[in-house]
């Protein structure tokens, strides 16, 4: 059988709008089996996006979906090019009814659209049971409304979507690997406990998953580890053959750099064990794993090993979490530092004397403020320059949201009640979800597919 090629659109949510159109290109060139892929789900997307179903039951998927879809959706369907995406997130049937909309305004007819439900475990379990779990990260549930619990699918019901026959499949809550190692075994028929493929598989989807990131955009460090055309970076594609070889490469004529230590950093990323990567689907070992650079662009990988899947799945517990109060506001020419720490210790003293007791954070945007120094730990005399620009950043999170708007309306009152020649403040108050992680037996969760078409 052909190889099958795989290309990935999209790392994350909000990432590079347009670096699927090169995918397409490329993936049209070539025979056999091709596939697209946006993985734009985080756990944080995924909070997000269950507030905003909460809001609108119509909502809930990603708001990137016309974005990413709308440049290259006619020409996946002309082409035989199917897409496989997260896009659908908190509400996958609803993402398949925009998709079927957007189809219609371009002209797009007969498309297949697959949505996979099952992962939200509200209906399963209740919230009465899912308190009582033990969380292995995240907050602490306690009392906190339980907004959402969605559990990490793998790539078996995806394989089921696509053997519907479906152009697009859209998923919520699923390992970001499932989307590359479903086609792969809808299109090569692995067997369920074929571990060593099942571990390919995987190592495949984890080295796409970020996109940029494994054609050298994550990777670039000037000076230290230099990629070309970083503008015009091409996301990765992956040619896959039936035994788990692969090869990682990118479109022709785009910027970046598929090398063997791009591949190497990618393959890194996020794995606590190389010797237990532990997926729905398959506990991989990368210990063994060989990255040989085949040609320009081009990288093998081969090695991979498997060995059962866990018999618990990682749920995703999404909670209420109050309120996010922030402003900050500008000094810049003679003396800015002075009247920015200044700033910095009024908007301190003013929160105190309001009665504010939930945590306060206020920095000097540009002192060090990543490495978590605040206005409120020592400085050594002399350390900033002067004359310099600097901004003030206060924060607070509340389950008050007028104790929240407070602390914003403060670094805004400096505007005429704070040290000279302030200015551009922006302020915000927003609602916060935040989320924990329980384990729960893999029979509790029920994938289930839905199929629906845009009629010719």
């Amino acid at each position: 059988m052909a190889r099958v090629h795989i290309g990935c659109g999209a790392g994350f949510a909000g990432d590079r709008f347009d670096a699927a159109v090169p995918i397409v290109h490329q993936l049209a060139r070539h025979d056999g089996p091709r596939y697209l892929i946006f993985e734009v789900l985080g756990e944080r997307t995924l909070a997000i996006a269950q507030r905003l179903r909460r809001d609108d039951p119509d909502k809930g998927y990603s708001p990137f979906l016309d974005t990413y879809l709308r440049p290259v959706l006619a020409d996946c369907k002309r082409h035989g090019v199917r897409i496989v995406s997260n896009l659908g997130a908190a509400n996958p049937l609803g993402a398949a009814r925009r998709v079927q909309a957007l189809a219609a305004e371009l002209g797009v007819a007969g498309l297949r659209v697959a949505a996979l439900t099952g992962d939200d475990l509200l209906p399963v379990m209740g919230v009465d049971e899912l308190r009582r779990q033990e969380t292995i990260e995240g907050v602490a549930i306690g009392n906190r409304p339980i907004v959402a619990a969605n559990a990490y699918l793998g790539a078996r019901p995806v394989t089921q979507a696509l053997a519907t026959g479906a152009d697009v499949v859209l998923v919520g809550r699923t390992t970001d690997a499932a989307l590359v190692l479903g086609p792969l075994l809808h299109e090569f028929g692995w067997a369920a406990d074929d571990w060593d493929r099942l571990a390919a598989g995987t190592v495949c989807g984890h080295l796409l998953e970020c996109g940029g990131q494994v054609t050298g955009a994550y990777f670039a460090d000037p000076g230290f580890k230099d990629v070309p055309d970083l503008a015009r970076v091409g996301f990765p594609i992956a040619e896959v053959a039936a035994d788990g070889d692969m090869v990682i490469t990118k479109p022709d004529g785009t910027g970046g750099l598929v090398s063997r230590a791009t591949v190497i950093e990618q393959l890194l990323y996020e794995m606590h064990d190389p010797t237990s990567y532990l997926t729905p689907d398959v506990t991989l070992d990368v210990s063994g794993v060989a990255i040989e650079e085949v040609g320009p662009d081009r990288v093998r990988v081969t090695g991979a090993k498997g060995r059962p899947g866990p018999e618990r799945l990682k749920v995703t517990i999404s909670v209420e979490s109050g309120w996010l109060g922030e402003a900050e506001i500008s000094y810049a020419g003679p003396n800015a530092y002075a009247r920015a720490d200044l700033a910095a210790r009024v908007v301190r003293e003013r929160c105190a004397l309001i009665g504010i007791e939930a945590p306060l954070r206020v920095e000097i945007i540009g002192t060090g403020t990543v490495h978590d120094n605040d206005a409120g730990a020592a400085r050594a005399a002399g350390s900033f320059p002067a004359d310099g620009e600097y901004r003030v950043r206060a924060a607070v999170r509340s389950l008050d949201r007028a104790a929240a708007a407070s602390v914003a309306d403060e670094v805004l009152s400096l505007y005429c009640s704070g040290p000279a020649a302030g200015g551009g403040v922006r302020q915000s108050v927003t609602p916060q979800i935040s989320t924990a992680s329980i384990l729960v037996d893999r029979n509790r969760v029920a994938p289930h597919v839905a199929v629906t078409e845009v009629s010719p």
